[in-house]
């Protein structure tokens, strides 16, 4: 498919009968592939349209990166890495001796923050009273641009009603960049103290200086950022009642003459969603429970004065949006590493077949600053697997680290059978590509026999399990077969 690309562009406008030619056969290519449904194109999108979805995602899935193996605390890897191992090693014998552990910033080397090595040290976090920082107030706006545009691309209108997915451990790290995001779509920005780069407050922009609607943004936060941030949530609400004041026509700002609260998280004390066994129990019954979980976590409303209980409130925001997103900041993690990710995004979709709504999923990736992409929850769990999951070199990095690689490898099937079951974004292709690089491969299941036979049985029951519940539609003879057995 990637040589069919390339052979398209040089094509140009020099032979017209030849670009029409390769227009067949790409397409003919992504579908027999499964890419055109990874995509959602279907047979009414336009060449062009289609062309460039492809091209932009074959592109995604080129340049998708991941990591080689798992870091082994105090271990260097290469030469460069071994000052870091030793300050980790160092660090954990002083604590375990009782000593002083110097202190350090906390942060994300990817976002710039290099003070933060070397690590070992105790680690303070942030100035909360200085997030939105001013630099991730203009990535924010970035973000925002990027979400309206792909939006805007796929539903031909901006979104009206948005739920952001916010947890306080990305809002430490980029200091305030989804924050930054959300405040932007409903037309505000901070106001900074010149003195401290504190935030002082926020002031409304103009509609002209919008060039598109004010967006009504609820935003469902982390019990860790209702904690850490109460004064972002608190701003959050002013900024809301503000606007519901303003003299501005309806279909500009939807928060005319409508009231409520725009920020929910879990009751004070409480963090997670509390999902238990709903994401892996693969019936209608256990999808609702999930969602039920997803809503009970998040109905009490975080921007009035004290937090209130209002579990009809954040009902009827998920039922209203339009559009949902969780950004991501960090490159060397995906949505299939780490349980959260289906918990939060799959487990409001799940709340979303709870309450009737109908919001489009979006997984906003920002790990390269200067290249953020909005893509549909589906595509991104195509670019995911195709990218990294079922890539070869992942595995094997996995396969260094016996037991505890066996672990992660088992752990990617669980979170995708999670979106397949939550969500239901998972193509059965998809899950027919993870089963080739893992179960159906002999080196792979020796490996996993040998090291974790634990972790082999889960991954034997857990695929057995999807294509049960009729998640999974596999057509091919060899994996029907090892299933019956």
């Amino acid at each position: 498919l990637e040589g069919l690309l390339d052979e398209f562009s040089t094509a140009g406008g020099l032979d017209p009968r030849r670009r029409d030619r390769l227009t067949a056969d790409i397409r003919a290519e992504a579908a027999a592939a499964g890419v055109e449904a990874d995509l959602g194109i279907g047979p009414e999108a336009t060449a062009a349209e289609a062309i460039t979805r492809i091209d932009r995602f074959v592109c995604d899935v080129k340049e998708s990166r991941y990591g080689d193996g798992l870091h082994v605390y105090g271990r260097a890897d290469n030469p460069e890495a071994e000052a870091v191992a030793r300050a980790e090693r160092a660090g954990l014998i002083d604590a375990l001796a009782g000593r002083r552990v110097a202190p350090g910033p906390s942060g994300s080397p990817w976002r710039g923050r290099r003070d933060v090595l070397p690590t070992g040290r105790n680690l303070f976090t942030t100035d909360p009273r200085a997030v939105p920082s001013r630099a991730a107030h203009a990535q924010g706006v970035r973000l925002a641009d990027e979400l309206v545009r792909r939006h805007l691309q796929d539903h031909g209108d901006w979104p009206r009603g948005l739920v952001v997915d916010l947890w306080g451990s990305a809002t430490m790290r980029t200091a305030g960049e989804e924050f930054a995001m959300a405040l932007h779509l409903l037309g505000v920005r901070p106001v900074w103290d010149d003195g401290t780069d504190r935030v002082s407050g926020w002031e409304i922009l103009p509609i002209a200086l919008l060039d598109r609607p004010r967006i009504d943004v609820t935003l469902r936060v982390s019990g860790l950022f209702r904690d850490v941030f109460p004064t972002l949530s608190a701003l959050f609400g002013q900024a809301v009642r503000a606007l519901a004041q303003r003299d501005e026509a309806a279909d500009w700002n939807p928060f005319v003459g409508r009231g409520g609260a725009r920020v929910y998280g879990p009751a004070p004390g409480r963090y997670g969603l509390s999902m238990g066994e709903a994401a892996e129990d693969y019936t209608e019954a256990g999808r609702r429970a999930a969602g039920e979980a997803w809503l009970e976590a998040s109905s009490w409303a975080l921007d009035a004065a004290e937090p209130v209980r209002d579990a009809g409130g954040i009902a009827a925001r998920v039922a209203g949006a339009d559009a949902f997103v969780h950004a991501q900041d960090l490159p060397e993690t995906d949505l299939l590493l780490a349980a959260d990710y289906a918990a939060h995004e799959a487990g409001f979709a799940a709340a979303q077949a709870v309450t009737g709504g109908r919001a489009a999923l979006y997984h906003l990736d920002a790990t390269d600053p200067d290249r953020p992409r909005a893509r549909p929850l589906r595509e991104e769990i195509a670019r995911v697997v195709r990218g990294r999951a079922a890539q070869p070199g992942w595995t094997r990095g996995m396969m260094r680290h016996g037991f505890r690689g066996a672990a992660e490898i088992a752990a990617t099937l669980d979170h995708l059978g999670a979106f397949a079951h939550l969500a239901g974004v998972v193509e059965p292709h998809l899950i027919d590509l993870y089963h080739d690089a893992t179960l159906g491969d002999p080196a792979v299941r020796a490996f996993l026999q040998r090291e974790n036979p634990g972790a082999l049985a889960a991954m034997e029951a857990r695929f057995a399990a999807l294509h049960a519940a009729g998640l999974w539609q596999t057509r091919r003879n060899s994996i029907l077969a090892g299933l019956a057995s």
